[in-house]
């Protein structure tokens, strides 16, 4: 029997345990996946320390970034992004990868976006998959913060004319995700139209209530589900590499 799990502070929302048992038993593969939740920095080094059984394991928020310096080795890609979301282990080493970024071209072939700037809002461990993804495609972005110096601005710089300049929009948070799917992005959605392109990297619900205030101005909208398959197949990958 093969051991896998996901790590996160909150995990009431993930499918990704859904998904892992379902693929296991069709393909008839002995594995089990678990979903661990750790409240702090604290309970992540003392989780690394005693993951032994593991074969490999996904990362989600809040911890892809300060992963990092816990674990022996990154890819070249998890490098270069600064976001690790998939952890392999061999011989006892952790070793950290990004496939977060395999998810996210998925998606945006699947939007067939035009030539156009983004906008990503966030600057988490996702929103560095997303620019990694978007300087591949030489797509130029503007990341919003919450807090100035984090990102390019502040969603009270979010002006109207960068929105409506913007046709590509990101959202990188968990706003809108499981049991609080009453929120959603603060920006003003009047300044959206048909020419934009929206992605939600939440999966839970499958439409957030941002995607469904884009919708209603014209926007061709994507959530986070695509991603989901795809970056968990990737790391499957990477898990019997």
């Amino acid at each position: 029997m093969r051991h896998f799990a996901l790590i996160g502070r909150k995990l009431s929302h993930s499918f990704s345990k859904l998904y892992f048992s379902n693929k296991f038993q069709a393909e008839g593969i002995a594995a089990d996946y678990a979903l661990c939740e750790l409240a702090d920095a604290d309970a992540l080094c003392a989780f690394l320390r005693g993951q032994h059984n593991l074969d490999g394991f996904n990362v989600t928020i809040p911890y892809k970034e300060s992963i990092i310096p816990m674990i022996d080795s990154l890819s070249t890609v998890a490098a270069e992004v600064g976001a690790v979301n998939c952890v392999a282990v061999r011989n006892g080493k952790l070793i950290g990868h990004n496939t977060d970024i395999e998810g996210i071209e998925a998606t945006l072939q699947a939007l067939d976006i035009p030539p156009c700037k983004a906008l990503i809002l966030g600057t988490g461990g996702a929103a560095k998959a997303v620019a990694y993804q978007l300087g591949v495609r030489n797509i130029p972005f503007l990341k919003v913060s919450r807090e100035a110096g984090r990102g390019d601005i502040t969603y009270s710089e979010l002006a109207d004319d960068i929105i409506a300049t913007h046709h590509l929009i990101v959202n990188t948070t968990p706003l809108g995700m499981f049991p609080d799917t009453d929120s959603a992005a603060d920006i003003n959605y009047q300044a959206i139209g048909a020419q934009h392109r929206i992605f939600d990297l939440v999966y839970n619900p499958a439409e957030t209530l941002f995607m469904r205030r884009a919708a209603a101005r014209g926007a061709k909208c994507i959530g986070g589900e695509l991603m989901l398959h795809t970056q968990a197949e990737a790391s499957w990958r990477i898990w019997n590499d």
